[in-house]
């Protein structure tokens, strides 16, 4: 890791190395990252993400790692978080707000509230990035990312800048032509519509509340573990397998909701993909049914 080091020095890229990675998961799970980069801006994003290319560095970008679980062994690997520039939000017309990729979701919900904006209320309460929702086109309560989100600007893995736009974007039930095509978003664009504030938040604080009614808020968690297999739901599968409560470790199927697996105190990586297979298994003995998991594994 000299050179990337060396690199990011000689560049005022702040950096850290041996940064545990349960700091920067929502599950607090995860080992050491040997090089942690915080890019504030574009430029030093581009730059790393260049340098890492021409000289065979393997990196991982990371927003708020809420849908990310990290191998207890760390990652041999230089781990980019988008910070600085990448957290604004600006107003560009009427209807359109710009966010960068490292916003945080909610965050874009209320200035979307703050300006009479509509669409974006099914978010409030997703704990993900603005990237990270756009990638994996997060939803809720009836609405997707592809309701809303009509460009993505990005880096290719190379360093170069891009963006994709509409029917380019491929929105699809958790995915979105970025699962695929190894390109870091870098900023999005949200066409929403005029709206009553005080019905926008209404909207917002109702379906907050359901989520704190339902979901295992109090624990840490990287939300749904499984995608929605067609025709069932994951969570009421795994509840009918008896497994609500079922603990590996400090990893447990939440008692709450079942489709989450939380970490109720000091859980490891391994003690959740323990659990998940139990659950894979069991649902698959029962009902015949496959689940695939949602969360991303490092």
């Amino acid at each position: 890791m000299n050179p990337i080091t060396d690199f990011l020095t000689e560049n005022d890229i702040r950096y850290n190395e041996n940064e545990p990675m349960k700091l920067h998961t929502s599950f607090r799970i995860g080992g050491e990252a040997k090089v942690f980069v915080f890019a504030k801006t574009e430029n030093e994003l581009q730059a790393t993400v260049t340098f890492c290319y021409e000289n065979n560095i393997a990196y991982y970008i990371v927003g708020n790692g809420s849908n990310l679980l990290v191998s207890d062994n760390g990652i041999d690997a230089v781990v980019i978080k988008l910070c600085g520039e990448f957290e604004e939000i600006r107003q560009l017309d009427d209807t359109t707000i710009e966010a960068g990729a490292g916003a945080n979701l909610s965050a874009v919900c209320k200035f979307a509230l703050a300006n009479g904006l509509s669409g974006l209320e099914f978010a409030y309460g997703i704990p993900g990035s603005v990237g990270g929702a756009a990638y994996m086109n997060a939803g809720a309560y009836g609405g997707e990312m592809k309701d809303v989100a009509t460009t993505c600007h990005h880096l290719t893995r190379d360093g170069k800048t891009g963006e994709l736009s509409e029917q380019e974007l491929c929105f699809g039930y958790r995915k979105s032509a970025y699962t695929t095509n190894g390109c870091i978003i870098t900023r999005v664009l949200f066409r929403l519509t005029k709206g009553n504030k005080d019905e926008i938040k209404e909207k917002m604080d109702d379906l907050l509340n359901r989520r704190v009614t339902k979901q295992p808020l109090e624990y840490p968690s990287a939300g749904s573990v499984f995608r929605r297999p067609e025709g069932y739901f994951a969570g009421a599968l795994i509840e009918q397998s008896g497994l609500k409560g079922r603990t590996v470790g400090g990893a447990q199927v939440s008692e709450k909701h079942a489709g989450f697996i939380i970490n109720i105190g000091d859980a490891t990586c391994e003690d959740v993909k323990k659990l998940i297979g139990i659950c894979r298994q069991t649902v698959k003995d029962k009902f015949n049914v496959q689940l695939e998991t949602e969360i991303k594994t490092i």
